[in-house]
């Protein structure tokens, strides 16, 4: 039976900073709004302020945060990618609500202490989880990065070199038994091969892909084809365009 792939779901959390309302909702609605940062919504007695920063492959918001100012606390609820660290997010997020408050700071007003703790928290975390200088830290991010490329690029020429060196040894059997080992071999792909095999696909195709022209001539299931391309997208491998 063919691999099953995952989907990859980002993690979630929150926090939350009394506030008092100074002036009117109304009034923030309509200066943030026209800034045009953010999406702007006004339900009753409150304010929502969302940004959805990337989606999965079904269209539906992976990473994204949601500030919501009422008149007695601002509370924001936020997602994590799998792969990112949580406390360089959280400070993230509070950056991104400190600048949003400083907008309405004179019609909403927030527990200053609370907010600076917070902040005071998320930078403490911040620092101490790093053991290296920034230059030192920036440098082996910059060989690791080439390093990486380097070995992609390797990846990619051995996956080819072998599909071909297999194709050919197919060749030389029975042509109904090639035929059967060769649709055996592409039902049981690992989701790391498939990954290669569509980064190849994209490279010669001006990275656009049909999933079924692409299941069809690999002799898949197009659903199978469709969970590697999400987990793809949600680990950053690929840019969905359009």
């Amino acid at each position: 039976m063919p691999e099953e792939a995952i989907a990859i779901e980002p993690k979630t959390d929150s926090l939350e900073i009394k506030a008092k309302l100074t002036g009117s909702f109304e009034e923030m609605y309509k200066r943030l709004y026209g800034l045009q940062l953010f999406i702007v919504e006004k339900p009753q007695n409150s304010l929502k302020i969302l940004e959805i920063e990337s989606r999965d492959m079904q269209k539906r918001p992976f990473l994204f945060f949601i500030i919501e100012l009422e008149q007695e606390r601002a509370t924001v609820n936020y997602t994590i990618a799998p792969d990112s660290s949580p406390k360089l997010r959280r400070l993230f997020v509070l950056k991104t609500l400190t600048s949003v408050l400083s907008l309405v700071a004179d019609v909403y007003t927030v527990d200053n202490t609370a907010l600076f703790q917070s902040l005071d928290s998320a930078i403490d975390d911040v620092l101490n989880s790093i053991t290296q200088g920034y230059s030192t830290l920036f440098n082996n991010y910059d060989s690791l990065s080439n390093e990486y490329r380097e070995l992609k690029r390797l990846n990619i020429e051995l996956a080819a070199s072998n599909k071909s060196l297999a194709v050919e040894a197919l060749q030389l059997s029975d042509q109904n038994k090639s035929m059967a080992e060769r649709l055996k071999v592409l039902e049981t792909y690992s989701d790391s091969s498939l990954m290669v095999m569509i980064q190849e696909w994209l490279d010669s195709h001006d990275d656009a892909i049909d999933v079924n022209e692409f299941a069809k001539s690999y002799k898949m299931n197009p659903t199978r084809v469709e969970q590697i391309l999400n987990k793809m997208v949600t680990l950053g491998y690929i840019e969905l365009k359009g």
